[in-house]
């Protein structure tokens, strides 16, 4: 298993609103981010998340705004801005996905050497060093 994650945008809600859905290994991945291993979320992430609130596609039982607060205030992921190198990578990625997300969680993950927790096929297909 890998240090230091990078939890996709559905690793995220589920560890924050419905843990029981993750999978095991993922469950034992953020154990260990909650006793204190690395992790980091893409700023892409909050952006996809309120997006899919705001159009009444997830639940978040809260605001976005609280819901981004309560991330923040955990303490336990650093949240990565989407920068001009993370641009280029994804840009760069050789591989026909059109989602900017992911491409752009996949081009994070690459750059700053990260796994990816993720429950998403595609980008485990694509990216080996994937937790799920």
């Amino acid at each position: 298993m890998f240090n230091n994650y990078l939890l996709d945008t559905c690793a995220l809600l589920w560890w924050t609103l419905q843990p029981k859905k993750l999978s095991a290994v993922a469950r034992k991945a953020t154990k260990r981010v909650e006793d204190g291993a690395p992790a980091f979320v893409s700023s892409m992430s909050f952006w996809e998340i309120g997006i899919k609130a705001k159009r009444h596609h997830i639940e978040l039982g809260t605001s976005f705004a609280d819901y981004v607060e309560r991330v923040k205030s955990m303490q336990l992921v650093e949240i990565l801005p989407v920068d001009l190198p993370i641009w280029q990578e994804n840009v760069a990625l050789d591989w026909d996905h059109r989602d900017p997300v992911d491409r752009t969680i996949v081009a994070s993950a690459r750059l700053h050497q990260l796994s990816i927790v993720t429950c998403d096929r595609e980008i485990r297909n694509f990216f080996p060093k994937c937790i799920w």
